[in-house]
């Protein structure tokens, strides 16, 4: 018995023991967690409102062309995309070589499912982007270089034709033949106003010069692209300018001992010696502005056209080869297309038939420009209908 009391009373300072080992344990588990979350109003302000960004960051999303090793277009917008994502802390989702075709609005429906922004980067999108857009009408679409819009669907392009005049004046200095050829993509309004400011460029510095033109029906396909080239090369022309995104026309003009430029990027490195200049975008505070605006709730849509002022439209350095004065010429010029001083589309303007189409005096509207469908005179070529 006397052995019973002492394991009871053993057993019952274990107990009490155990007791004290719990709470002091309960106690400082209590006291750590009540110390971790004790934070001034202004950092718990701070904290909130961090989180409270993060929640609202969109889902972005960037439909391509071709492939971002392009060297062009798609290299351009790629580097825009990258710029936002910098800018904004935004990890955006891109699909490339999405063809001009039902399978763009496949794609473009499939990621307005999971998306906030589609940026549609190519002409041919334009109708698949604004069906898929009538149907995801909380999802924000915004479109390169085309016309039509919805309350949720914006488009974006800038005036290249500024920079194609710049370029073409480039181009008539530098001709010795007085033949320059020019290889366009696809007979669209873009291509042919571009066309068009640069024939234009070419004879306000040499009126003796002509343009002709042959199109490939490719936004990227160097074979193609190289072989339009060589034909302008045969026929006798010494400076060429394409509208694609390859540099197979720079790369071609450079075996020949020609001059030319590409289209969209700073082509330089890959011919530099026969470079001549061209267009080039600049995407990154465009994509960053936008972005940033469906963040804040102020996004509403527009039909966005950047210039050289803005800096969305340049042109590219001119290649080593370019004398001084003309550069001169051409930065000149640049200054006053900036300045409103001289404007591209001025008439008196003929078309490639010899008739009157811009009366002396008038300047196109932005809208006229946008849908022109007519060479001016001096470019040697048709446009398929």
């Amino acid at each position: 018995m006397k052995h019973r009391k002492k394991a009871v009373a053993a057993s019952a300072a274990f107990l009490l023991a155990l007791v004290f080992v719990i709470s002091g344990c309960s106690s400082s588990k209590t006291n750590h967690v009540s110390n971790n979350s004790t934070k001034t109003p202004a950092e718990t302000a701070a904290g909130n409102a961090a989180a409270e960004t993060t929640a609202k960051l969109p889902r972005v999303a960037f439909v391509y062309i071709g492939p971002p090793g392009d060297g062009g277009w798609t290299f351009e917008h790629d580097k825009g995309r990258l710029f936002m994502e910098e800018k904004l802390g935004i990890k955006a989702d891109t699909v490339e070589n999405v063809p001009e075709s039902a399978d763009a609005e496949r794609i473009i429906t499939e990621l307005a499912q999971n998306h906030d922004i589609i940026f549609t980067t190519s002409f041919g999108y334009m109708d698949y982007t604004l069906n898929v857009a009538k149907k995801f009408p909380d999802v924000k679409f915004l479109h390169t270089a085309g016309y039509k819009t919805n309350d949720n669907m914006g488009t974006f392009f800038g005036k290249n034709y500024d920079a194609s005049y710049l370029s073409g004046i480039a181009a008539g200095k530098m001709t010795k033949k007085n033949v320059i050829g020019y290889v366009g993509a696809f007979p669209i309004p873009e291509v042919i106003y571009n066309i068009n400011a640069f024939m234009l460029g070419v004879q306000s510095v040499n009126p003796e010069a002509k343009v002709s033109v042959v199109w490939t029906n490719t936004w990227y396909d160097p074979t193609t692209e190289r072989q339009a080239a060589v034909s302008l090369l045969d026929k006798g022309a010494d400076v060429l300018l394409a509208y694609q995104d390859s540099p197979a026309t720079l790369q071609a003009a450079a075996e020949r001992g020609a001059m030319a430029g590409g289209n969209d990027s700073d082509m330089t490195r890959f011919a530099p010696e026969a470079y001549l200049t061209n267009p080039i975008w600049n995407w990154g505070p465009y994509y960053t502005k936008t972005v940033q605006s469906v963040i804040d709730g102020t996004w509403k849509s527009e039909q966005y056209s950047g210039s050289l002022a803005d800096g969305m439209v340049d042109i590219a350095p001119l290649g080593p080869n370019v004398p001084e004065e003309v550069r001169t010429l051409v930065n000149d010029t640049k200054t006053k297309l900036i300045n409103g001083e001289i404007s591209v589309f001025t008439g008196p303007i003929k078309d490639a038939a010899g008739a009157v189409k811009v009366e002396a005096g008038k300047t196109l509207t932005l809208e006229e420009i946008l849908v022109m469908d007519w060479f001016v005179s001096g470019v040697d070529g048709t446009i398929p209908k």
